[in-house]
């Protein structure tokens, strides 16, 4: 609503204190009458761009609770926006009409302006605002003056005129807030927890390597994770009885993504390498010093761990990737998924490397020595679909937390209807499942303290009249409310107002700080079950393309390695986890290239094993039986068995079964290949690693082969020839010998030189010769 006509710049000061005068006459007549002489006001055009220049800032407004007939004051800071310089400003305030519902509260704050029942005498500002200043200004009032009589939440309107470069008189600025004066102490107090996100996107590729320094900024002075962990840091501590240390009024369960803790602990041992550049690391103090923050925080309050990398892991159950999700699970036995690039391969005689499970949970105990929660999961976006919510039970989640858009009847647990209750519980083929009803609007309040109208303490105030009319509508439930705060993952706040939020439920008797764990334990309200998904929010079908065929190497792999595989593919299960994280929803570019990374850098495992070929290009067999010998190198920090098949064209070389062979962690191996040779010569031979399932392993490698011993076909043909040999000059042997005995010359013999012999004369022998 505008406000009142106003007289030009240069108005004498006694005609400012008549209108105030007759302001102040306006406000004696009942509040039933003033409604219709506010509606018969001008009013103002539609706001514009220059309607409305002057942004307001909040700073004070006391008290945060009113008492009746207590003073209030509102103070601030006004800031021109626009092109034109401002005069004559002054400040009023309007008091709407009590709030019953929170609906009515979450439109007022959509934009509605409140119809004013009651309104304050404007007050000077300033005489002059030029474009891009500011200026400071306080308005002071009482509830009487605002005629609030009762208990409730009142919406007031910070109403600023001025007059333009015209010389009209108009409203140049605007601010809806809300006074609140408490219900009577209801029967049971409402319980307040914050689940609190310490979660980031990973800044490392599949490998392990950092690709950029950015977060170093992020834990820096200043950063988003800086100011997300000192909102919980500037909490104020409890007086404690003689002998017990200080602690925080109101606890605050930390949310922590293992992978985020493992990326801030490679940062702290020294240099590390940022895209190849092997010192171009600069973030290690700041990690440091973040880690010891977080320590000291952890050691004060509870402790969730998130699955590792934080996954998407309704996207990748939809995608047939529950394997993943599940090696990515802090407490399951399958959740092995950890990075230690600067890890050694195990020695070739090294007993099998075992995993234990609960990785995450092991990475969290190791760097800052807490036991985290590990049996409760926070559905990425607020939604879960049936089938995820299965997964995560059989991996040893017992309770989600949800948004109330994911249940039928959601709204239920925030109070529609009834007293609130965070607590509910979903039906799945394996039995109930625990959840837990986040409210959405304190959870978005929370991360956007700053951005809201008014900024951190307007964002207070609100957050103060949402609980007020909660506890409004809890009446005389004997078990009282619970309302669980939860903001969004990429949570950057303003410490200073989202910490007083979350101790403002120890300050005031209808409120109750609670842990996350402590609402499991409190009423329970029935929300009618999961809701389908509203849409097809996830990731890409494309990047999942990318991750499932990754996931299909990394199960090649499994069943070729020698010991455990779960142990031993750790990393790669750490980058599938970290490729497939939630926090790449909102940048399905970053994702596409963060899952076709860990393709190919998966892919590249099965060519580190591979067959060398000789130097000479050429293997010489110098027996018929002499085995083939083969050397075979293994890049994998891991054992793997293998099997070796070789082909030969045609029937020149037969090769025996070696069975499986088990190949050593970064190392070459020999094997000896029985075989053999058929024929001697040179001939081509193809040889192929693969796993024990058949699947290939490098690339096949073509050998020469020269063999210089007879096969076996030879060897007949020569003995054959041999045989055929000793006959003829056996045989020409013995027709000579007959013919020597009867002293007549064989046939042939008129051939002699000289012609026939005589009867009687000797037969010359014939010369020395062989026979054939």
């Amino acid at each position: 609503m505008s406000g009142p006509a106003r007289a030009p710049a240069g108005t004498a000061p006694p005609r400012r204190a008549a209108a105030g005068g007759a302001l102040a006459a306006l406000l004696a007549v009942p509040l039933v009458a003033l409604a219709p002489a506010a509606a018969a006001a001008p009013e103002d055009p539609a706001p514009g761009a220059d309607d409305r220049p002057v942004t307001v800032e909040l700073t004070v407004l006391e008290p945060r609770t009113l008492t009746p007939g207590a003073p209030v004051t509102v103070a601030g800071e006004l800031t021109n926006t626009g092109t034109e310089t401002l005069t004559d400003l002054d400040v009023r305030l309007q008091r709407g009409a009590p709030v019953a519902t929170r609906g009515e509260l979450q439109a007022l704050a959509g934009g509605s302006e409140p119809v004013a029942a009651a309104a304050t005498p404007f007050q000077d500002v300033a005489d002059e605002l030029r474009p891009q200043d500011s200026v400071p200004f306080t308005l002071t009032t009482t509830t009487d003056a605002l005629a609030i009589g009762g208990d409730g939440v009142y919406p007031v309107l910070l109403n600023l005129n001025g007059i333009g470069s015209d010389g009209d008189r108009r409203r140049v600025g605007e601010l809806t807030t809300y006074l609140v004066q408490p219900p009577a102490a209801p029967a049971a107090p409402t319980d307040v927890a914050w689940l609190w996100p310490l979660v980031e996107r990973t800044h490392r590729d599949a490998s392990g390597t950092f690709v950029d320094d950015e977060l170093a900024a992020e834990v820096a002075a200043g950063g988003r994770l800086d100011r997300v962990l000192a909102t919980v840091e500037r909490l104020p501590r409890s007086v404690p009885a003689e002998g017990v240390d200080p602690g925080p009024v109101v606890p605050v369960t930390l949310a922590v993504d293992p992978a985020l803790v493992e990326e801030l602990q490679l940062m702290t041992a020294g240099p590390y390498a940022v895209a190849g550049d092997a010192d171009g690391g600069e973030g290690t103090d700041e990690a440091a010093a973040f880690l010891d923050r977080l320590r000291a925080v952890a050691a004060d309050h509870p402790v969730v761990a998130l699955p590792y990398g934080d996954v998407d892991a309704d996207a990748l159950t939809a995608t047939g990737l529950a394997r993943v999700v599940a090696r990515s699970l802090p407490g399951s036995p399958e959740g092995t998924a950890q990075d230690d690039p600067d890890a050694a391969p195990a020695p070739p005689d090294a007993p099998p490397a075992e995993a234990t499970g609960a990785a995450g949970a092991g990475i969290l105990r190791e760097v800052l020595g807490v036991e985290a929660r590990t049996d409760l999961a926070w559905a990425v976006g607020g939604s879960m679909r049936l089938g995820t919510l299965e997964v995560l039970a059989g991996g040893g989640i017992e309770e989600v937390v949800l948004d109330p858009g994911a249940l039928a009847d959601g709204e239920a647990a925030l109070g529609a209807g009834g007293p609130a209750a965070a607590r509910t519980t979903l039906p799945t083929d394996g039995g109930p499942v625990d959840a837990l009803v986040a409210d959405g609007v304190l959870g978005e309040l929370a991360a956007t303290a700053e951005r809201t109208p008014g900024g951190g303490r307007a964002a207070e105030q609100r957050h103060l009249a949402e609980l007020a009319l909660l506890a409004a509508q809890a009446g005389d439930a004997p078990g009282g409310q619970s309302v669980l705060v939860a903001p969004p993952r990429e949570v950057d706040p303003a410490p200073a107002a989202v910490g007083t939020m979350m101790a403002a439920a120890a300050g005031l008797p209808w409120l109750r700080p609670a842990t996350v764990a402590g609402l499991g334990e409190g009423p329970v309200t029935d929300t009618g079950g999961l809701a389908p998904p509203s849409g097809p929010d996830g990731l890409e079908p494309e990047g999942l393309a990318d991750v499932a065929a990754a996931a299909h190497v990394r199960e090649d792999l499994a069943g070729a390695v020698a010991g455990d595989a779960d142990a031993v593919l750790a990393p790669w299960d750490a980058a599938l986890a970290r490729s497939s994280s939630a926090a790449w929803r909102d940048d399905p570019v970053a994702f596409a290239a963060a899952a076709a990374d860990v393709r190919a850098t998966t892919a590249r495992l099965l060519e580190r094993v591979t067959l060398l070929a000789p130097a000479e290009g050429t293997y010489s067999l110098a027996s018929r039986d002499a085995p083939l010998v083969l050397t075979v190198l293994n890049d994998l920090p891991f054992a793997l068995r293998v099997q070796l098949q070789v082909q030969t064209r045609g029937n020149a070389l037969s090769v025996g079964d070696i069975s499986d062979q088990v190949l050593g962690p970064q190392q070459r191996t020999t094997l000896q290949v029985p075989s053999e040779v058929r024929q001697s010569g040179r001939f081509s031979v193809a040889a192929t690693l693969t796993t024990p399932d058949g699947v290939p392993l490098g690339e096949p490698v073509r050998l020469q082969v020269q063999s210089t011993a007879y096969g076996s076909i030879s060897v007949v043909v020569t003995i054959g020839a041999a045989a055929l040999l000793g006959l003829l000059f056996l045989r020409r042997l013995v027709r000579f010998l007959v013919r020597r005995r009867r002293g007549t010359p064989g046939e042939g013999d008129d051939d002699l030189p000289g012609g026939p012999v005589p009867e009687g004369a000797a037969v010359p022998l014939p010369p020395t010769r062989s026979p054939v």
